[in-house]
């Protein structure tokens, strides 16, 4: 089974490629894949996660530029997340919640989207988290969440960061994680996930932004893109929120 959810990880990985690069250049989300500088049509061959980017050693088979690590990097990531969500809920096949796997799934999917799509054009796009609020709020429907628990959850964490928004003058962060704090919200729903989330949010971005000045790749006042670091940290949460609560209040 572990061998069908890298596969699945890495054309999923591949999909996601596809789909953030034709979301950004307004292209249609039908049709063959393309080299994005030669507009050349990718074969079959061409288009097999990570293999085909080693045999090709990086670069376009017609115009020979360079393809972006991006695109191995993404299919690796989702086979990577994919295998540890499925063996984070269960070993045992026949005791599995497929359900909450493919609730887990897609919101792995949706944050690898958030991630590249802030972190090279720092945008994050409405037209993928605002229909994914809607679909985290059915999923955890049926996985027997109340309804006001998953609005209540969700409005915490978008009136978390709008007041953020406000308080710093729309300079801190940008309308698209207001969203996105929503988004998270409606995935999680505990209030300790919630904490767990924000507070991994600016562990991790304090970290990076120390490492960046450090070496001199980025200025002080400089701003980041924010969401990747909600959605690295709403993954980390999704996947260990309660490892990391029983270690946190175990230290007491």
């Amino acid at each position: 089974m572990i061998y069908i959810v890298i596969i699945l990880g890495l054309i999923i990985g591949s999909f996601l490629n596809s789909f953030i690069w034709r979301l950004y250049a307004g292209e249609s989300f039908s049709g063959r894949s393309f080299c994005p500088q030669c507009r050349a049509k990718i074969h079959w061959y061409d288009n097999v996660p990570v293999a085909s980017f080693l045999l090709l050693k990086g670069r376009c088979r017609y115009c020979k530029k360079k393809i972006s690590w991006q695109y191995p990097l993404v299919e690796i990531a989702t086979a990577l997340l994919f295998v540890l969500s499925y063996l984070q809920l269960q070993n045992n096949i026949f005791d599995l919640n497929y359900l909450l796997l493919a609730r887990n799934w897609l919101a792995i999917a949706v944050m690898i989207i958030v991630f590249v799509y802030d972190f090279r054009w720092q945008i994050v796009s409405l037209l993928v988290v605002v229909p994914t609020i809607i679909m985290f709020i059915v999923f955890n429907i049926f996985l027997s969440f109340l309804w006001w628990q998953i609005l209540i959850a969700g409005l915490i964490l978008s009136f978390f960061f709008f007041a953020q928004y406000i308080i710093t003058k729309k300079k801190g962060i940008g309308e698209g994680d207001i969203w996105l704090g929503a988004l998270a919200g409606v995935l999680l729903v505990k209030l300790d996930s919630l904490f767990i989330m924000v507070f991994l949010t600016y562990v991790i971005g304090s970290i990076v932004a120390l490492t960046l000045l450090l070496f001199g790749k980025k200025k002080w006042g400089e701003k980041l893109p924010l969401g990747v670091f909600i959605s690295i940290a709403t993954i980390l949460t999704m996947l260990y929120g309660t490892t990391i609560s029983e270690w946190y209040f175990n230290l007491f």
